[in-house]
């Protein structure tokens, strides 16, 4: 007899027992048990079944065809997807998708080693951020583990998928790419991606071998315009996380390049954080410049390992003096003045006005090679003005003169 699941109710054990004694299949009770896994986001899987709308036959039958022992990870998978994701994905994606991840997991010894909470949140997820969603996994699994059969440990597997997956997928670095949030395979039907969607393709070959992995970046540097993002590996023997990026540094992990404007983030501010991605819900996003009001990723702020790492690239706060005033007709203005840094007040104040002395400025201390934008109401117009200023690397203090 086949037993109906147009619904998924939570039973207890006398309440299975019962029905079993009286002979009774009830629609959504499970044949085994303890088929149904209560785990701590029981409610979020719930709540995400209700999301999924229409979809939610798809979602039933992935949850209901899962093998036992990759029950829990669906469950998992499920409960903090996307809700774009719940209404579109089908159950054939979804345990494929688990399948192969399990599969590295039992073949690789280092995917044995990685704890459960770790293996679904950065190994198990079929996708970085908001790229399209590709069927990747059992494509990359056999592209990647030729490279990783013989290594004894994870650091082994990761620098060897780290340094042949320019040759495995083709794909290079490149400014005339079509987007910048390629799935791999738009990128790979491209050979060329932004550093966003080679970090995607690196993100993924790694997991793709049981290596836990995730995307890092920052929506605006503070030392230079522009953003960034890379990749962030976990790994067994320190229990923590580490760089790299799709062109890795001749020295490792945790060394390139962009450690120098890493160390100096703000913690403080929004936009000149670090953010790491995250399956599971955090309370945080990650910051997608070319979507910036897509939230659907969840992130953690890694801002402050970043600049305890940058050692002595790491700049204190106490480098440089912003000496500013305003001059109009040869005389001094004292006009109001906001120091900001992205979306962070630094500080305000008033420019000196003109009966005081020539030396003294509106002085505001703030860090040395890092960009700031000064804003103040034009006098005659009364329109807010910005400008942008970088402080210098090699001086203690830099005059600026509003307007000019």
């Amino acid at each position: 007899m086949q037993v109906m699941r147009a619904m998924r109710l939570r039973w207890t054990g006398a309440a299975v027992g019962v029905a079993v004694m009286v002979g009774v299949l009830i629609p959504g009770m499970p044949l085994i048990a303890d088929e149904r896994v209560e785990t701590a986001y029981s409610r979020e899987l719930d709540a995400k079944l209700e999301q999924a709308g229409e979809n939610r036959a798809e979602l039933e039958k992935a949850l209901d065809e899962v093998p036992k022992a990759q029950r829990k990870g669906m469950h998992f998978l499920i409960a903090y997807m996307p809700d774009s994701d719940a209404r579109s994905l089908n159950a054939a994606y979804l345990l494929n998708n688990v399948a192969w991840a399990y599969k590295a997991r039992e073949n690789f010894t280092w995917a044995k080693q990685v704890p459960e909470d770790v293996f679904f949140n950065d190994v198990l997820p079929y996708a970085s951020l908001n790229e399209r969603r590709d069927d990747w996994r059992q494509d990359f699994y056999k592209r990647f583990s030729k490279y990783v059969k013989d290594a004894k440990t994870q650091e082994e597997a990761l620098m060897a998928v780290n340094r042949n997956i320019l040759k495995e997928l083709k794909v290079e670095y490149n400014t005339k790419r079509k987007k910048p949030d390629q799935s791999p395979y738009e990128s790979m039907e491209q050979g060329m991606a932004s550093c966003s969607g080679l970090s995607i393709l690196l993100n993924n070959a790694f997991r793709s071998v049981g290596i836990p992995s995730r995307v890092a970046g920052i929506p605006a540097w503070t030392t230079k315009r522009g953003n960034h993002n890379w990749v962030e590996v976990w790994t067994p023997v320190d229990k923590a996380w580490h760089f790299t990026e799709y062109y890795p540094d001749a020295k490792g992990l945790d060394h390139g390049w962009l450690l120098a404007d890493a160390a100096q983030a703000n913690p403080k501010s929004f936009y000149h954080s670090i953010y790491a991605s995250s399956w599971k819900s955090t309370g945080l996003h990650f910051p997608m410049v070319w979507n910036m009001k897509n939230k659907e990723v969840p992130a953690v702020n890694v801002t402050e390992r970043y600049v305890a790492l940058g050692g002595e690239n790491a700049v204190g706060e106490n480098d440089c003096e912003l000496r500013i005033h305003r001059m109009v007709g040869g005389k001094r203005v004292a006009i109001p003045v906001v120091v900001l840094q992205g979306d962070l007040k630094i500080a305000e104040g008033v420019s000196p006005k003109p009966s005081d002395d020539m030396n003294r400025f509106y002085t505001v201390v703030v860090r040395k090679g890092q960009i700031y934008q000064l804003m103040w109401k034009d006098e005659v117009s009364g329109a807010m003005q910005r400008q942008t200023v970088t402080t210098p690397k090699d001086k203690t203090w830099l005059e600026v003169k509003l307007g000019g």
